[in-house]
């Protein structure tokens, strides 16, 4: 699974992406991939109130990644609220099941349950 922002051609960037860039309207044509990249806590927060099959407590935070030119930020979890911040370094970690697909009253097979959460640098 890709971690991919998404660049139009003036430059501006977005995640997750857009069929058209919501600040000019162009095209968003190119992607950026965040997998590898490190980024910095913007804000984060813990919910102990989580929909079903999502863990409890659930660490959540924004992430701001800094792309040179432009930066792009994410809301993800954490894979832990130790040692994280306002500031800490994140690293986007690959996880099969970000919830539990047997919860809830979605059919299992009709949605993605994989994504990436956000582990302290």
């Amino acid at each position: 699974m890709s971690f991919d922002a998404h660049r139009c051609p003036n430059g501006h960037v977005t995640y997750p992406g857009h069929t058209r860039c919501p600040e000019c309207g162009e095209e968003q044509t190119e992607t950026i991939d965040l997998a590898e990249r490190t980024g910095t806590v913007v804000t984060w927060t813990t919910s102990t109130a989580t929909p079903p099959g999502v863990r409890e407590p659930n660490h959540l935070a924004i992430v701001e990644f800094d792309l040179g030119d432009e930066s792009v930020r994410a809301l993800g979890q954490l894979t832990t609220a130790e040692g994280v911040e306002i500031g800490s370094e994140v690293e986007p970690v690959y996880e099969d099941e970000l919830r539990d697909p047997e919860a809830g009253i979605r059919e299992p097979a009709s949605h993605e349950w994989d994504g990436y959460r956000f582990e302290p640098a």
